[in-house]
């Protein structure tokens, strides 16, 4: 059964409201008129039962009756975003050290997460304070190492 959302809940009791409820129509059980001729016997058919059909209004009542679900709010997914980026080993093994901090400490963390706290907690200088920290980082030769 698929979720509707309120709206289309309001405009199904709506439609339904004004429509009348089907009504089940009784078949008549057929029969044959005896013929001129004695000899042929009458042939009686079985009788056929009428057809079982709900009503729309019962079924639309039904499904109105039940109480509305709380509607989740999707979240929407975050897109992520792979990059490759050059960094000098001594910096490199600091985020091994960081993650046996941290390990140790109870709160255990990816390398992914600790370059995002780093990124957060530049986000929250002021701008010269971040001036003051870019200037302490010194600038590296970008790209990938020559194959030996």
């Amino acid at each position: 059964m698929s979720k509707i959302n309120a709206i289309q809940a309001a405009a199904l009791q709506s439609s339904v409201a004004k429509t009348e409820p089907a009504k089940p129509v009784a078949a008549k059980p057929a029969t044959t008129k005896p013929t001129a001729a004695k000899t042929a016997p009458t042939i009686k058919a079985a009788p056929v039962k009428p057809a079982t059909t709900k009503p729309v209004a019962k079924t639309a009542e039904k499904k109105a009756a039940k109480p509305a679900k709380p509607v989740k709010e999707k979240i929407p997914k975050l897109k992520m975003e792979r990059d490759s980026f050059t960094i000098p080993k001594a910096e490199y093994a600091q985020l091994y050290v960081l993650k046996d901090r941290l390990a140790k400490l109870g709160a255990p963390a990816k390398k992914s997460e600790l370059l995002r706290a780093g990124i957060m907690q530049l986000t929250a200088l002021s701008d010269a304070a971040l001036k003051t920290a870019l200037s302490k980082v010194p600038t590296i030769k970008t790209g990938r190492p020559k194959k030996k």
